[in-house]
């Protein structure tokens, strides 16, 4: 499975812009823009993942028509499930600096059921696949579709504030 050069790149491209917006801490004013500036990266992203997926598989026509209806189904429930990750990221990142062991608990709990949601979508969409199409194909498909998604959660991941970077709150003494 072999992906351009230039349309890897593009891609990575895309996502570093998008992720390095969580980063950022809206003002109340600019909360609009960012908003909006999310949504038209999520726009590219989506385009750029689709010329990718294409590129990749290399589908038959046969195989074409019936793969996109049911990935366009796929991408539209998936982009819900994306809606809440991304309002998890912005609340997360609004906080980093007043965070308490409740909101982190909140924040991990959240973040498990996005998880979850996640791999039981992809079920869903396993079966559904496999119904149209042949089994190496749907499998190629869903390995191709995690890796994306590893690209996507490393440039957030890289982008957010870690908790262990934050400062202790009562830093202990230094040893003498």
């Amino acid at each position: 499975m072999k992906i351009s050069t230039l349309g890897a790149t593009i891609f990575c491209l895309f996502l570093v812009l998008a992720v390095s917006a969580f980063g950022q801490q809206p003002q109340p004013a600019a909360a609009d823009d960012l908003n909006s500036q999310i949504e038209s990266l999520r726009a590219d992203t989506r385009a750029d993942k689709v010329a990718i997926i294409t590129e990749a598989m290399k589908f038959t026509p046969q195989e074409s028509s019936a793969f996109w209806p049911i990935y366009k189904k796929y991408e539209s429930d998936l982009a819900k499930l994306n809606d809440g990750r991304v309002e998890l990221i912005k609340s997360y990142a609004q906080k980093y600096t007043t965070l308490t062991d409740a909101d982190a608990k909140q924040f991990a709990e959240q973040s498990f059921d996005l998880e979850q949601r996640r791999v039981d979508l992809k079920k869903k969409y396993f079966k559904e696949f496999n119904k149209q199409l042949p089994g190496t194909t749907v499998a190629k498909f869903f390995q191709l579709e995690h890796r994306l998604d590893l690209l996507i959660d490393l440039a957030i991941a890289s982008q957010l504030p870690a908790l262990l970077a934050k400062p202790p709150t009562n830093p202990a003494p230094a040893p003498q």
